[in-house]
């Protein structure tokens, strides 16, 4: 079954929200939090490409400041420099072992999920 992936930020709006539902023993233990709401949380940090359009633009600026501010065979200004092209995001995944229980999640807390990093 397909985990949903959250923001640290709808993480945490959600918790907040399993927290009035639920005991504290539910969230410590995974055996518990498996059986009472159904998934367990898994912390990922996940490598998000930039859009290869970004990256050669940032490539470019760098080119045109090298230009103005270096002088011609100058070593330590020729140094290569390449962009980033992409970046580490952290995420929580949920993952599920039960459908019904996966789709009510979905349900209530599509509000939360369907916002992203506010």
């Amino acid at each position: 079954m397909k985990p949903i992936v959250l923001s640290t930020s709808q993480w945490q709006s959600i918790l907040a929200d399993l927290h009035k539902e639920h005991p504290r023993t539910v969230f410590m233990i995974r055996g518990k939090m498996k059986q009472v709401l159904g998934f367990t949380v898994r912390e990922h940090t996940a490598w998000v490409e930039k859009p290869k359009s970004e990256y050669e633009r940032e490539y470019r600026e760098h080119q045109q400041r090298q230009s103005t501010l270096t002088k011609k065979n100058d070593p330590f200004t020729m140094l290569d420099w390449e962009p980033q092209k992409g970046y580490s995001e952290f995420q929580i995944h949920l993952d599920f072992y039960s459908e019904r229980k996966r789709t009510m999640f979905l349900l209530k807390y599509s509000e939360i999920i369907g916002k992203r990093n506010e």
